[in-house]
C-alpha cells in the first residue's frame, strides 16, 4: 500500500509537471474620472485606465498544492486630486486548500473579477461639517482649571470609535458631526471590510478617504449625521509639562481605557515619519493607535501612534509614547475645510532640517533655551520661529532668530570669537 501511494504521488506530479505553464490574466482598472492613481497593497502601479499582469492561478482555484497560489488578500486604493480616495478589497476567501488525500495544506485567495470600475466622489460630498478648532492659545491649561480625568473621559466617549478590519483593530475619533472620523494610517493600510463601532456599539461601514503618505494619519467617513465631535487645539497650545489623558481601545483589554501623564516633550521625532510629534508618559497600547491625545479641557492635541520599548543602544525603557500633533491635522483639514483656519502666528506643523557647524568645533547648542547637542550636527526642527544659540568656553556666543519652514533644507556655520 505504501508503494502504491507513493506512486501515485509520483503521477500526479508529473502529470501537473507536463501541463503547460500557466498564463498570466489581466487586471483591468478604471475609474471616474479617469488618470487615477493605482496602488496595489501600498505599490503605486500605474493610474486609470489601467492593465495590470497577474498569475492566472490567482483568479482560479489551484489544482494542486505545489501550484501558485494567492496567499494573501489584496486592496486596490484609488485615488485622484480633488476627489476623495477608494479602497478596494478584489479578493475573496480565505479558502482553504486540501489535497486529494484529504490534507489540509494552506489557505488561497481568489481575485473576484478582471474587471471593476470605481467611481470616486468629489472630496465636497464627501467633506461636510465643519470641524470643531479651538482658536484659545492657553499654552497649556493653567494650575486649577484643569477638568477632572473623569469628566474628560465622559465629555468624550462619544465621539470615540474602534476601528476594525480583517486584519487588526484600532481607534479613531469623529471630526465632524457628518462622519468624518481620524484615525492613524497604519490602523486602516492594507485593511479590507473596515467598520467602525461607536460608544452605544452600533457598527457602521467605513471607508478611507484619505491617508497621507508622509505621515501616519487617515481619515475615515462614515454615512449618517449627528455625531458628536471632539474639538482641535493648535500646537501654540501645547505646553511641557501639562496634564494628559488618552482613551482608546487596546487589544485584549476592555473598551475605551482611559490613560493619564504628561506631555513629556514637543517636535520632530525621526522614527516614526515627518509631522511635528508629541511625548508623553500617557501609556498608548496596541488598539489605542489613532485615538485622542486630550488636554486638561478635553481638546484633542494629538493622535496616539506608537510606544518605543527600547532605547538606542537597546534598553528597555518606559514612558515613551508618541501622537502626533493636532496641528498636522488641521493642516490636512484645511485643505477640505478652507475655513478651517488657525489664527495668525500659531507654529505650523512639520519639520525641517538644519545643518549646524561651528569654529571651533565641539560647541554647546542651544534651541529656544535647551540644549540639544555639540556642534556639528543635523537637527530636526518643528517649523516656525526658534532662537539659537552656540556657544564655548572662552568664547562669546553665537546668538540668532530663525524663521525655519516646514520641510526646508538650512545651514548654519557659526565663528565664535573671543570674550570681549
Amino acid at each position: 500500500m505504501r508503494f502504491s501511494w507513493t506512486c501515485l504521488r509520483l503521477c500526479a506530479f508529473l502529470l501537473v509537471s507536463a501541463l503547460p505553464a500557466a498564463r498570466a490574466n489581466t487586471l483591468t482598472v478604471i475609474s471616474v474620472p479617469s488618470g487615477a492613481t493605482v496602488e496595489i497593497n501600498g505599490l503605486i502601479v500605474g493610474t486609470t485606465p489601467l492593465s495590470y499582469k497577474m498569475p492566472g492561478a490567482y483568479f482560479h482555484k489551484p489544482h494542486a498544492s505545489f501550484s501558485t497560489r494567492l496567499e494573501h488578500p489584496i486592496v486596490v486604493r484609488i485615488s485622484h486630486e480633488g476627489y476623495a480616495s477608494e479602497q478596494v478589497t478584489i479578493t475573496e476567501g480565505p479558502y482553504v486548500w486540501r489535497s486529494f488525500l484529504g490534507k489540509t495544506d494552506g489557505n488561497y485567495f481568489l481575485v473576484k473579477t478582471e474587471h471593476f470600475q470605481v467611481n470616486l466622489s468629489p472630496l465636497k460630498s464627501v467633506f461636510t461639517g465643519n470641524p470643531a478648532i479651538s482658536s484659545e492659545k492657553t499654552n497649556g491649561a493653567t494650575p486649577g482649571s484643569e477638568l477632572p480625568v473623569e469628566t474628560i473621559a465622559k465629555q468624550s466617549d462619544a465621539a470615540i470609535v474602534r476601528v476594525e478590519g480583517n486584519l487588526l483593530q484600532g481607534t479613531g475619533f469623529f471630526l465632524t458631526d457628518t462622519g468624518v472620523i481620524a484615525t492613524n494610517r497604519h490602523v486602516v493600510e492594507g485593511q479590507s471590510n473596515l467598520s467602525v463601532i461607536g460608544h452605544d456599539s452600533r457598527r457602521l461601514p467605513a471607508k478611507v478617504v484619505y491617508t497621507d503618505p508622509d505621515m501616519d494619519l487617515a481619515l475615515l467617513k462614515v454615512d449618517g449625521s449627528g455625531f458628536p465631535h471632539l474639538t482641535l487645539a493648535a500646537l501654540d497650545s501645547v505646553a511641557r509639562g501639562e496634564s494628559v489623558v488618552a482613551i482608546g481601545d487596546p487589544g485584549g483589554g476592555m473598551a475605551d481605557t482611559i490613560t493619564h501623564g504628561i506631555v513629556s516633550g514637543i517636535g520632530p521625532y525621526r522614527d516614526a515619519g515627518s509631522g511635528t510629534w508629541i511625548q508623553t508618559d500617557a501609556t498608548i497600547n496596541p488598539g489605542n493607535s489613532g485615538g485622542p491625545l486630550l488636554d486638561g479641557q478635553g481638546r484633542v492635541i494629538g493622535i496616539t501612534a506608537v510606544s518605543r520599548v527600547r532605547n538606542d543602544s537597546g534598553e528597555n525603557v518606559t514612558g515613551m509614547n508618541f501622537a502626533l500633533s493636532a496641528q498636522d491635522l488641521i493642516d490636512v483639514l484645511r485643505r477640505f475645510y478652507p475655513a478651517a483656519g488657525v489664527p495668525e502666528g500659531t507654529r505650523q506643523a512639520g519639520s525641517a532640517t538644519v545643518n549646524v557647524s561651528s569654529d571651533p568645533a565641539g560647541a554647546d547648542i542651544y534651541v529656544d533655551g535647551e540644549f540639544v547637542g555639540n556642534t556639528p550636527s543635523t537637527l530636526h526642527l518643528s517649523a516656525g520661529t526658534h532662537a539659537i544659540k552656540i556657544q564655548s568656553t572662552g568664547k562669546k556666543a553665537w546668538e540668532r532668530q530663525m524663521d525655519v519652514l516646514k520641510d526646508s533644507k538650512v545651514t548654519l556655520s557659526a565663528t565664535l570669537g573671543p570674550q570681549s
